[in-house]
């Protein structure tokens, strides 16, 4: 273990005999006792650079712990650079002593998202925490709720390439027209954590991944009205499950009464999906493209539902690890 310096022990000792805990030091208490920190880094660990003849490589875990806090609070990297030097909070969860060492700067950062993004390890992050969830006792049940999100890109053409991004498209939903991506997502209907995720350009209608949102075992498959009179795929990828997405209930002007309760009733239980967005994208904050392409934005994206599967399964894991 590292000697502490005195800048670090002020921080931690008497010197802020005062000092009342935050919902941050509260937030990350829990990141830091719940998520399976050295399961995740096995992931990355035959990517990562080793040790040679050359400037040694900052710890991978320490990489993994400032790239998590960027998702958490939607930080640019030249913006969590400055950040882990102004906030001491942040600092101890990564484990960084400003009294002898000094923060990775942005560049740093920057090559270790590239890292993530050339060999698709977004992917793997979001399938190993699903992995090590099962593995703590949530199961995959047999109902699932499939959904979409858009994901905002910049539509402006005042930039160098004096061109939009070629990759997104725009969508039109109700009477307002989007520029930029989707999120499609599958949700197990009783944990209401995310199993499966496709991500498409704005233009691509929620019917066509469909399929890739389902495991095969399911029994029940939700959805809003945009999945209705699709049971051809749904039996194609899940023989066995039954059709409970919403129907249309207005025809010719006519209002059916009984179809709309029964989609009011199904309502119910596939509003669980909101969760995932809710936390996806208002509470780490994506809302809109970062990145120029699907690719860097699709590691994000699972990397974002990974995190988030973690965040909404806190309660029980935090059960799990008191003694």
């Amino acid at each position: 273990m590292k000697q502490q310096t005195l800048a670090m022990a002020a921080e931690q000792s008497g010197y802020e005999q005062h000092r009342k805990p935050t919902r941050r030091d509260e937030f990350l208490a829990t990141m830091e006792a719940i998520v399976p920190w050295a399961t995740l880094c096995e992931v990355i660990e035959p990517h990562y650079p080793k040790a040679g003849n050359g400037r040694p490589p900052i710890g991978l875990e320490r990489m993994l712990r400032i790239h998590f806090i960027q998702h958490w609070f939607n930080l640019a990297d030249l913006a969590c650079e400055e950040a882990l030097y102004d906030s001491a909070s942040l600092r101890r969860f990564v484990g960084i002593d400003l009294g002898r060492e000094p923060v990775p700067d942005a560049t740093t950062m920057l090559k270790f998202r590239r890292l993530l993004n050339d060999n698709k390890l977004g992917e793997a992050l979001f399938a190993k925490v699903g992995q090590e969830l099962q593995a703590r006792g949530f199961k995959l049940n047999t109902g699932t709720i499939v959904d979409a999100t858009i994901i905002g890109a910049p539509s402006s053409t005042k930039n160098a390439d004096k061109a939009r991004d070629p990759e997104m498209h725009q969508t039109r939903k109700g009477k307002q027209w989007y520029f930029g991506m989707k999120l499609h997502i599958g949700v197990d209907s009783q944990t209401g954590l995310t199993h499966s995720a496709v991500v498409t350009a704005a233009n691509v209608h929620d019917k066509h991944p469909l399929p890739d949102l389902l495991h095969g075992n399911e029994k029940r498959v939700y959805g809003d009205s945009a999945y209705a009179s699709q049971k051809k795929l749904i039996e194609g990828k899940a023989p066995q499950a039954k059709d409970f997405t919403n129907q249309r209930t207005k025809r010719k002007c006519l209002v059916d009464e009984v179809a709309r309760g029964k989609n009011r009733n199904k309502s119910r239980i596939r509003a669980r999906v909101e969760h995932v967005f809710g936390v996806v994208k208002r509470l780490w904050g994506f809302g809109k493209v970062r990145y120029r392409g699907l690719a860097k934005n699709a590691t994000r994206a699972f990397t974002a539902l990974a995190l988030a599967n973690i965040y909404l399964s806190r309660q029980r894991l935090m059960a799990q690890v008191r003694p």
